[in-house]
């Protein structure tokens, strides 16, 4: 497949089918939270599905096939299990990542799933096989590609992340899926949580710590348990008297943000309010915390959606 012949509708529905668009948190008529509870990657910083995306699109890979291949590869798929700290990041970790992402019957699945929903844009192959070869993807490349995008602050809602923090009368925390880096990685820490981005947070439950990742019912517990006990531990201190913190905090009492539709409805079930950031798009999430929060959190960030980038694309077409 060229990358012209994924138009950006398709693009679009690719990346909706991350999230769910009707997993909203109610503005005016709800009470207000006592915590926001952040996802990291792809909320308060670029999401690595942006690398994702853009790999697709530069390689001629159906959008929407990697995170395919990842997510349904769990739990026991390489990429999980290292979320979880179950294993290291080393050769193996790639080794196996690069399986994952290979799966003949997953890619089988997914291609008979979207031949299904544009049968003219995925037409049987010529051969004699009704599907395509597998995609070819570099797993370890990929992977420091998508840490690489996932390092910068997300422009609209790291500004409305030091804003809710600035305002000091909710809990400020955070629910993420996270892997350790090996000693000696340029990105290795020896405090994980000392990093000025974690620092901003009361609260910070980290999957490779706990030994969890959502979107598991025990880690959304957890992250309860958490912020419970963190507000009652400082429901005298100003902040706990101004967020009326002194009875501790229910589920109900939590908005959760997420990129991801598993990880949003899994936070519903747990009875957590919710909030979908749309790729690209979290001006749109930063509008709907507004109204939860009653706060002014929106930056002066311009409101343009980021586009894929289709420029190694193009490029790589005009040299057939």
């Amino acid at each position: 497949m060229l990358p012209d012949e994924f138009p950006p509708e398709y693009i679009i529905e690719a990346i909706d089918s991350m999230a769910p668009t009707d997993l909203k948190a109610k503005g005016s008529g709800s009470p207000k939270p006592k915590v926001i509870l952040f996802d990291i990657g792809g909320v308060c910083v670029v999401s690595p599905f942006q690398s994702i995306l853009n790999y697709e699109l530069r390689h001629s890979i159906p959008p929407g096939w990697i995170n395919h291949s990842i997510s349904r590869s769990a739990p026991t798929g390489f990429w999980h299990r290292l979320e979880t700290g179950s294993i290291p990041m080393d050769a193996s970790f790639f080794a196996g990542f690069n399986r994952d992402l290979h799966n003949q019957s997953l890619w089988e699945s997914f291609y008979r799933s979207q031949q299904a929903k544009h049968p003219s844009r995925f037409p049987p192959s010529p051969g004699s096989s009704p599907i395509p070869p597998i995609p070819q993807i570099d797993g370890e490349w990929l992977f420091h590609d998508m840490m690489e995008h996932a390092r910068a602050p997300d422009p609209w809602m790291f500004p409305a992340l030091k804003k809710l923090k600035e305002d000091g009368r909710f809990v400020v925390a955070a629910l993420s899926n996270t892997v350790i880096w090996p000693e000696g990685h340029k990105w290795a820490e020896k405090d994980f949580f000392s990093d000025p981005l974690r620092q901003l947070f009361d609260v910070f439950v980290s999957s490779a710590h706990v030994g969890l990742r959502k979107p598991d019912p025990r880690i959304y517990q957890l992250a309860l348990e958490k912020v419970d006990e963190f507000a009652r531990a400082n429901a005298n201190s100003e902040r706990g008297k101004r967020g009326g913190w002194g009875e501790g905090v229910r589920a109900e009492d939590i908005v959760f943000l997420d990129d991801i539709g598993e990880n949003l409805k899994a936070a519903k079930k747990a009875g957590f309010r919710t909030i979908k950031v749309g790729l690209g798009r979290a001006f749109e999430a930063v509008d709907e915390l507004e109204s939860v929060t009653g706060l002014k959190l929106a930056g002066d960030h311009p409101r343009i959606a980021v586009k894929p980038d289709f420029s190694a694309a193009k490029e790589a077409k005009a040299k057939l």
